[in-house]
């Protein structure tokens, strides 16, 4: 993790696990939004101002790579850091780790990124706004 990044924690409620208590797979792409939202609300601005400029950022890809499982009660942390920048799209990576409370250990859960389309309401690819840009270069790597 680096200054760019941003850490959110987050403990694993029981609606978030199937049948076993282990996190269902698709709730990867939650905790990745959760992480993004945080990022963003940290050190940019919330997405409720992104669409007050009229701009969307629908997810147009997705990976995932699953290395350990998380359960029930789990504190997980979320990395997220904006890994590119492009005139109408974005990407963010992310990483998921379960803390060890008792050794203080770190485990890497996943790890993965999304790719974001800025689109107006409309529905039709548009730029990020200038005044999101330098904010946004600002997290790059």
């Amino acid at each position: 993790m680096n200054d760019m990044s941003h850490r959110t924690v987050y403990r694993v409620i029981y609606g978030d696990t199937d049948a076993a208590a282990v996190v269902y797979n698709a709730n990867y792409l939650r905790f990745f939004e959760i992480g993004r939202s945080e990022l963003m609300r940290a050190k940019v601005c919330s997405y409720r101002e992104i669409e007050s400029l009229g701009i969307l950022l629908p997810v147009t890809e997705c990976f995932i790579r699953y290395k350990a499982f998380a359960c029930y009660d789990d504190l997980l942390l979320i990395e997220a850091q904006l890994a590119e920048l492009k005139k109408v799209s974005c990407k963010f990576s992310y990483r998921i780790l379960r803390k060890n409370n008792e050794s203080g250990k770190e485990q890497l859960i996943a790890k993965g990124y999304t790719v974001h389309a800025a689109v107006g309401r409309d529905g039709k690819l548009t730029r990020l706004p200038s005044e999101l840009i330098p904010h946004l270069q600002s997290l790059l790597p």
